[in-house]
């Protein structure tokens, strides 16, 4: 299940990032320059406009780039498609005021939540652009592919909740779990909190040590639940934690599950493996098998795993994945595919880098 192809001579999408300057815009650059059908034409970083992107990101020095230029000089009849890699609570604005020829991509949480009302309480103010939030198509690419090559805005998951949705809708969707009693203790390389200047991601602070952060109050919680919700069809709470741990890239997600009447760890894993048979990025380890940030670093991919609990009637989920590919860029490349209509794996077919 990969995609259909795009014709053989058809033009090249044209592409602007905007938010080049931070790490998902980079990871965006990093995966298109080698994707068949894209041309990278613009790169918006306003308060490093006239830089090129090589004197941000060395790394990415080699590529013919243009340099950075601000938004409001951008012609955007010279573009197909927008990936919009800013901080959230920014990207409102940014799209309703983009032309409607765009094909948009946001990585922002700005699109995610369907509900305004709920958006504005976690999020602490009023949606700024309604109109557009109830025509976003939520970007979960092999949970939603019809949805996503038929949209206009695609809001690209968060990280956790990826790690998180990919292994639980199926298996609610399927029986074999109930939506109650589920525990997700979830941690994350320091890349995951971007790339401005805070206290809490200096070195020093996060060097040789772990610690829990957004304890019962993370954002990404309602997205979790309301992708679970669409799957059982009723309210779903969720316990979420997440942690900060003393790596780059990653997140590794320990999920705790209360089996369905009847069913079994063993069973848990071949619905999982049936529902992903096929899928280039999602792949059910065998049973015994411990999945590891270090087994997905730089890749598309989500690793799932599941294990009995030694608590009668219950089963633990382990699930990996690169916090800023499949949590973030890579989904967004891979949305961009869809919508598109190039081959799914295009641009990320790389392997995970090990050790």
């Amino acid at each position: 299940m990969t995609g259909n192809a795009k014709p053989a001579g058809t033009n090249t999408v044209r592409v602007a990032i905007v938010g080049a300057s931070g790490y998902t815009g980079a990871e965006l650059v990093r995966l298109l320059v080698r994707h068949p059908g894209a041309e990278i034409g613009v790169l918006t970083a306003d308060r490093k406009a006239g830089r090129s992107l090589g004197a941000v990101f060395p790394h990415l020095a080699g590529a013919a780039l243009p340099d950075l230029v601000a938004l409001d000089t951008v012609d955007w009849d010279a573009v197909d498609v927008v990936f919009c890699g800013l901080p959230h609570g920014t990207t409102q604005e940014v799209v309703a005021a983009l032309p409607s020829h765009l094909k948009v991509i946001d990585l922002s949480a700005d699109f995610r939540l369907a509900d305004a009302d709920t958006y504005a309480r976690w999020y602490g103010h009023a949606h700024r652009a309604p109109a557009l939030q109830k025509d976003a198509v939520y970007g979960l690419s092999e949970l939603a592919r019809e949805a996503i090559a038929k949209a206009r805005l695609v809001a690209c998951p968060g990280c956790y909740p990826t790690a998180a949705l990919l292994p639980l809708v199926p298996l609610i969707e399927a029986g074999g779990i109930v939506p109650e009693d589920i525990i997700i203790d979830a941690k994350s390389g320091v890349s995951g909190a971007g790339r401005g200047l805070k206290e809490s991601t200096l070195f020093a602070e996060v060097g040789e040590g772990i610690h829990a952060y957004g304890v019962a109050s993370h954002r990404h919680t309602p997205e979790i639940e309301q992708g679970l919700a669409r799957a059982a069809g009723r309210p779903v709470a969720v316990s979420f934690t997440p942690h900060l741990v003393p790596m780059n890239r990653g997140i590794l997600a320990t999920i705790y599950v209360k089996l369905a009447d009847g069913a079994t760890a063993d069973g848990l894993r071949a619905m999982l493996a049936e529902r992903y048979r096929g899928e280039p990025f999602v792949r059910v380890v065998p049973e015994g098998a411990q999945p590891a940030t270090r087994h997905v670093r730089g890749s598309n991919h989500c690793l799932i795993g599941v294990f009995a609990d030694r608590l009668a009637g219950r089963a633990i989920i382990v699930s990996v994945l690169d916090n800023l590919v499949k949590g973030a860029s890579g989904q967004a490349v891979q949305n961009m595919n869809l919508i598109c209509g190039f081959a799914e794996t295009d641009g990320l077919e790389q392997e995970p880098l090990f050790p």
